[in-house]
């Protein structure tokens, strides 16, 4: 069991840390979204930033509302559906654009989130 502090210490302050100002924070989702086609990690997104794991979780949260995977997900699914929009390109280039690795993944992701599968949202946003 650790000493007890006596009254004449003072708590250690925290230490500043890298990845708490927003231009830092901003500066990490712009790097994030460029390399969307690449396997990016929550551990590659801490690195990029000079924190923690667990740190940039809780900065994602007090940020965005969600933990860095969501968001990269979220992301990717954006990605995917400007994609199925615009460009004639089959599910499996999407998946490899997106960083989603495979359509298999691609179709079960974009289910998940838009509720409806990659090949029925390309018809349904091509339809008058």
């Amino acid at each position: 069991m650790p000493p007890l502090r006596t009254d004449d210490q003072t708590p250690r302050q925290p230490h500043p840390y890298a990845g708490t100002d927003t231009a830092a924070f901003e500066d990490l989702l712009t790097w994030a979204e460029t390399r969307l086609g690449t396997p990016l990690s929550v551990d590659d997104l801490a690195a990029q930033l000079g924190v923690s794991p667990r740190t940039l979780s809780r900065r994602f949260t007090e940020r965005l509302g969600i933990g860095p995977g969501a968001w990269l997900l979220s992301r990717r699914v954006t990605a995917a559906r400007a994609l199925l929009e615009d460009t004639d390109l089959p599910v499996e280039a999407i998946a490899a654009r997106v960083g989603l690795a495979s359509p298999v993944n691609l179709r079960r992701r974009f289910r998940d989130q838009v509720g409806t599968t990659p090949g029925a949202y390309r018809r349904a946003s091509r339809s008058p």
